[in-house]
């Protein structure tokens, strides 16, 4: 599965993280038509989520609230991609928003924090790594 960069400003990726991912996973499959690729996480999966009739671009991810998502909100969460997380994240406390944890990631893979914006919404902010 080959992803393309995401263009600034747009929702790059979207996910859902749930206690039970297994189950969720199921109930996209049959409403909406998904598949699920297995994605490790060092003793459990996660999934990517493809669209029916196959294609290389992934639909989002649904994954389970422990390792490195263990306190992820639960709810889908959009991923805005941003030219400079730092800079972003600068404009989000100045603006009147919060930010809601650390950045995860790495400058590879990319990089991501979690934001609440002013009405109280939940997104997070995403910086496309080198890769």
């Amino acid at each position: 599965m080959t992803m393309k960069k995401p263009a600034v400003g747009t929702v790059g990726w979207m996910d859902l993280t749930v206690k039970d991912a297994v189950g969720v996973r199921d109930f996209y499959k049959d409403v909406v038509g998904w598949t699920a690729t297995g994605l490790d996480m060092g003793g459990y999966e996660d999934f990517v989520m493809m669209p029916p009739g196959g294609g290389e671009t992934p639909a989002g991810g649904i994954c389970h609230a422990r390792g490195p998502n263990v306190d992820m909100p639960t709810g889908w969460m959009v991923y805005i991609t941003v030219a400079n997380l730092e800079q972003s994240l600068e404009r989000v406390t100045a603006l009147g928003g919060q930010v809601r944890g650390k950045i995860r990631g790495s400058e590879k893979a990319g990089r991501f924090c979690v934001i609440e914006d002013p009405s109280g919404t939940l997104c997070a902010l995403y910086q496309s790594g080198s890769d």
